[in-house]
Formats: structure tokens, sequence, C-alpha cells
């Protein structure tokens, strides 16, 4: 599993990153995170609005910080 966060490195999408590693943390699972702030790449998603959470190449979320019990939940569907 890749997961990839978007945005620009802010307070916001440092704290998407965090809420990432805790959900994986409390999953028990394992998956590569990265952070994208390469304005093309993130631009290339067609995000307008950062920060944004893409799993596995599917954008699941963008222009909010989720919290770790919301990731949980699109990580176990």
């Amino acid at each position: 599993m890749v997961i990839k966060i978007l945005g620009s490195g802010c307070k916001n999408c440092e704290k998407l990153y965090e809420n990432t590693v805790m959900a994986l943390s409390q999953l028990g699972k394992k998956a590569e995170v990265i952070k994208v702030t390469d304005f093309q790449e993130i631009m290339a998603y067609g995000i307008m609005s950062t920060p944004a959470l893409i799993i596995d190449e599917k954008v699941v979320s963008y222009g909010k910080v989720l919290k770790a019990k919301d990731i949980i939940k699109l990580l176990e569907s």
C-alpha cells in the first residue's frame, strides 16, 4: 500500500501525515507514506485544495485534515 499526502508542507499537511501514521499504527498495517510537495505532481491529481490524502493512487480526501479514526475507516473499506 502506498499513501501520499499532497500539500505544501504546511501545518495542516504535517498534521494529516501524523494522523495517517497514527492510523496505520493503530491498525497494525504497514504502508509507504510519501509527502508530495511538488506543485506539478499535486496538480496532476486534479487537487485544488490541500492537504489531500491519496491511497493507492485514489484520491480519498482533500481540503481537510482527517482525524486518525476517519483515516482508519478509509483504510478498512
